[in-house]
């Protein structure tokens, strides 16, 4: 059974199109016409419960929209969605009590007010209990290492525990769905890995099932085995992160280096030169060409050290960002 079941997900978007100047504008106000951007294009994946799965892609690929159709905030153009066995854009509260959604460049606690003032607000909304208001703030409290800033406003905490602040008033209902847009910008690298190792302990404490995107790679890295790529409105691919590299990485990444004196100008017949820093080089060769180029470099070069690496997945999602390239 799917708990995120998504077919054909498709979100266009009508828009204005204006000429400039005082013509332009006249025929804007009197007969407007518009252009579709296709924000999402047939998109459809499933994810079963207990999944933490990283979503990609760049600025502008589709993400926080689709995010925005899974959790009803925006009505699909076509398709179908259903989280948790109910359609998402309906907004009924059997799917709210079910659902979470954290964004890192948004908040929801009151400034100037302590952070225990609006989980009360939040325990209110969906009804809970005084007891259970009090266990579950007590154990994401200790989870997220809070103790003693709840009562404090939260425009006095620091950036990381605002964060971890967000994230305990998020879970406070115990959602089956968390979906976090960007859960560590802006965190400092402390931060990063201690709101890395909540969510870890959390998924594998209650099962929850997570859909994240984030840039920073660490955190797909640390928490998903299973990644979607969506580039231009459409989902590219959708496997493990190994895969990942096998498909849009076709090569490896090659470090040596040369002994001192050894000259560094003419180095790109072995495969192409991605750095040079003093004598140590960084090449990039393709798979099947590994075992010849290696050859020649021991043979014809003298080397001091050499090591064979798959190249940083950052690099490898950064080169699909900026080339296209998804094929």
């Amino acid at each position: 059974m799917s708990i995120i079941l998504v077919q054909n997900l498709t979100k266009v978007y009508p828009v204005a199109v204006k000429e400039p100047g005082l013509s332009g504008t006249l025929r804007h106000f009197f007969r407007r016409t518009y252009r579709e951007i296709k924000a999402v294009q047939d998109v459809s994946f499933e994810i079963a419960p207990g999944e933490v799965v990283g979503f990609l892609g760049a600025n502008g690929a589709g993400k926080t929209t689709t995010l925005k159709m899974l959790t009803g905030l925006i009505h699909p153009s076509s398709g179908q969605v259903r989280v948790a066995g109910q359609v998402p854009f309906r907004r009924q509260a059997a799917f709210l009590k079910q659902i979470t959604l954290v964004m890192g460049q948004k908040q929801q606690l009151l400034w100037d007010l302590p952070a225990m003032d609006s989980l009360r607000i939040n325990a209110a909304v969906y009804n809970l209990s005084e007891r259970s208001f009090r266990d579950r703030v007590g154990e994401l409290t200790e989870m997220l290492s809070l103790e003693g800033k709840l009562n404090q406003p939260i425009r006095k905490l620091s950036l990381g525990e605002r964060m971890k602040a967000e994230l305990l008033a998020a879970l406070l209902h115990q959602p089956q769905v968390l979906f976090l847009d960007e859960p560590t910008l802006g965190l400092d690298v402390n931060a990063q890995v201690s709101v890395r190792e909540f969510l870890r302990e959390y998924n594998q404490r209650y099962q929850a099932t997570v859909l994240l995107t984030s840039h920073y790679m660490a955190d797909i890295t640390a928490l998903c085995k299973r990644v979607l790529l969506i580039h231009a409105g459409q989902l590219v691919y959708d496997g493990s992160l190994e895969g990942l590299l096998e498909r849009f990485a076709p090569y490896r990444e090659v470090k040596v280096e040369l002994a001192p004196g050894c000259p560094t100008d003419k180095l790109s017949q072995y495969g192409e030169i991605e750095a040079i820093n003093g004598q140590v080089v960084r090449f990039l060769v393709q798979r099947e060409e590994l075992t010849r180029s290696v050859a020649q470099i021991l043979a014809q070069l003298k080397v001091i050290d050499l090591t064979v690496t798959d190249p940083p997945i950052e690099e490898v999602i950064g080169r699909v960002f900026r080339t296209g390239v998804v094929g």
